[in-house]
């Protein structure tokens, strides 16, 4: 049962995900409207997140939601599993994420990445590719978007201390807004590019913001260490709890 149920989904995901491809044509023939396929996006997600709960077993809870500025923010989560990149898009509604061009290689959902748009960069370019995330994240900024970014750069598994990665800071110093710091343990039910997917409840947490001002260096380790703290926190929770 354990292997049918994460096959069972995967293969439902799939269907699930090549019904929103047949709509990718009329989205372009009607000019690509990003607020649309950012509806659309969100709405696969959901679905995607409803077949978790429904075939594994896994769902999710979510504390500290009057943390949230009420202004569009920067908003920084640690990164274990593909499981928080579905669940950002309903969780932070119009929220422009920072992801890696390889994903836009990814079949349908590439294309709703590319048009929602997101904040799409390329590793290899170096500072130019820092550059252009700024960029990016102005305009999404005036356009009313907070900006999400996985500041760890990569999926990382559960126990390994955060560490930032440098456009993290460049981002800080540069917007010069309320930073959400956002810590969850997807990772102990969806290891880092793992098949396997195990019934549990999933908790994300949104922590104290931190406001603009101090330095970068000072900003990041303020925001590791409330990251860390409270996975710890959910570490020790769950230990109690199994």
């Amino acid at each position: 049962m354990r292997v049918l149920r994460p096959l069972a989904f995967n293969v439902l995901w799939a269907g699930w995900t090549a019904i929103f491809g047949v709509a990718i044509p009329l989205l372009w023939l009607g000019g690509s409207p990003p607020r649309m396929i950012r509806k659309l996006s969100r709405a696969w997600a959901r679905g995607v997140l409803a077949l978790l709960a429904a075939i594994v077993g896994l769902r999710y809870v979510v504390r500290g939601a009057d943390n949230r500025p009420p202004q569009p923010c920067l908003i920084v989560v640690n990164h274990q599993s593909t499981w928080e990149t579905l669940a950002a898009l309903v969780l932070f509604p119009d929220v422009a994420i920072v992801a890696k061009r390889q994903l836009l290689r990814i079949p349908v959902m590439g294309w709703y990445l590319k048009h929602s748009p997101m904040i799409i960069i390329d590793r290899e370019q170096g500072t130019k590719a820092l550059r252009q995330m700024t960029h990016a994240s102005r305009v999404a900024l005036a356009e009313g978007r907070s900006v999400l970014i996985f500041p760890q750069g990569t999926r990382t598994p559960v126990g390994i201390p955060v560490r930032f990665k440098r456009g993290v800071e460049l981002l800080y110093r540069s917007l010069a807004i309320p930073v959400l710091p956002v810590a969850l343990d997807a990772g102990r039910f969806w290891g880092p590019g793992a098949w396997a997917k195990a019934p549990g409840t999933v908790t994300v947490s949104m922590l104290t913001p931190i406001e603009p001002g101090m330095s970068a260096a000072q900003f990041v380790r303020m925001a590791e260490a409330a990251i860390e703290a409270e996975t710890a926190v959910m570490a020790i929770g769950s230990s109690i709890e199994s």
